[in-house]
This record gives structure tokens, C-alpha cells and sequence, in this order.
């Protein structure tokens, strides 16, 4: 099965995933998606055969609006998330004001931000739109799906220190004994 379909057919099956999906499709955020290891955790979990289990740590919202770009903001809407789905973890952030954070120049959507991240796996995300569960991998899915962890561009050399924290504290290795962790 085509990479893009089984990612697709891996959240629809998930009930608990679909709940988060539709809470956040709710909201009617702009350009809004939820990412990060919601969506690689899936994926790994699968590759690792096993059966799907409920995300491990936050649940990365990420929108897109340059004209509303205060943490409050992001706050509000984490409250709102939390009532509709109090046992999850949500993290909002709002992607137009995330490259002051991490020292880039603007993004101009979630998908350029997702470009920005330390690995490429981790750089997907996915929403619901007219019940259908859509992906976003401006990186692709390749390293996701063959269990490999690589550095994004920015994060090879000048922020190799983060990428490396991250393999660390992440304990991805631990948990997906089968990553493979790329230099490159």
C-alpha cells in the first residue's frame, strides 16, 4: 500500500487519533493540522507491530495566522481542546510567530514551518477535512516509514546540538528499538 494511503488508513482506524482530528477540525483554524509524534508515533507504533496506542506526550496543534500570533491566543485555544478531550496533552502554536523561537526567517505556512524542524520524520501532520483525514509531509515520508531519523538541512551543522539533545532525551531509540539514526 502506497506510503500516503496506509498513513491515511493508520489514523482513520484510530479512534482515539480521529477524536483529536475532529476536536481540532472544530475549531475552524486557518491552515491547522495536528503533527509531530501524533502522527510519526502512529507510524512507528505500526512499523514496530504493535497496536495503536494512545499519543505519547503532547499533541502538537499547529495553525497558521499572522494576524493573531499572540501565545495567548494558543492558550485559549489549548483550554478549549482541554474540555472537549481533557486527557490529552494539547500543545498549541501558532506557526507565524514559532521562527522568532527558533531564530528563522518567517514562515509562511505550516508546511514551510514544518521544514524548519530538527528531523524529517517528525515533520508531518495531518487534519480533517470534509471527514477525510488529510497529510501534510512537506519532507516526505520516506524516512518515516523506514524507521530512519535524519537531521532536517539546518539541523546537519549549526543546530546539530538540538537534534542531538532530541535523540537523547526523546528515547526514540528505546521505545522503536528499529530507528535507524542518520548523520546526514
Amino acid at each position: 500500500m502506497e506510503q500516503l494511503a496506509l498513513l491515511e488508513k493508520l489514523l482513520s482506524g484510530d479512534r482515539l487519533r480521529m477524536a483529536a482530528l475532529a476536536a481540532v477540525a472544530a475549531l475552524r483554524l486557518p491552515d491547522c493540522w495536528i503533527g509531530a509524534g501524533f502522527v510519526r508515533d502512529a507510524v512507528w507504533d505500526y512499523r514496530h507491530g504493535r497496536q495503536p496506542v494512545p499519543p505519547f506526550g503532547d499533541v502538537d496543534v499547529l495553525w497558521f495566522a499572522p494576524d493573531a500570533s499572540g501565545k495567548d491566543v494558543d492558550r485559549d485555544i489549548e483550554r478549549q481542546l482541554r474540555v472537549s478531550m481533557p486527557d490529552m496533552r494539547w500543545s498549541v502554536k501558532n506557526q507565524a510567530r514559532m521562527h522568532r523561537h527558533n531564530g528563522d526567517t518567517p514562515y509562511h505556512s505550516v508546511a514551510d514551518a514544518m521544514t524548519h524542524w530538527p528531523e524529517t520524520a517528525t515533520a508531518v501532520a495531518a487534519r480533517l477535512e470534509n471527514r477525510r483525514v488529510e497529510i501534510c509531509a512537506p519532507l516526505g515520508l520516506d524516512d518515516l516509514f523506514a524507521l530512519r531519523v535524519r537531521p532536517t538541512a539546518a539541523f546537519r551543522l549549526e543546530k546539530r546540538g538540538v537534534f542531538d539533545e532530541r535523540i537523547s532525551s526523546k528515547c526514540w531509540v528505546e521505545r522503536y528499538p528499529s530507528l535507524v539514526v542518520l548523520d546526514d
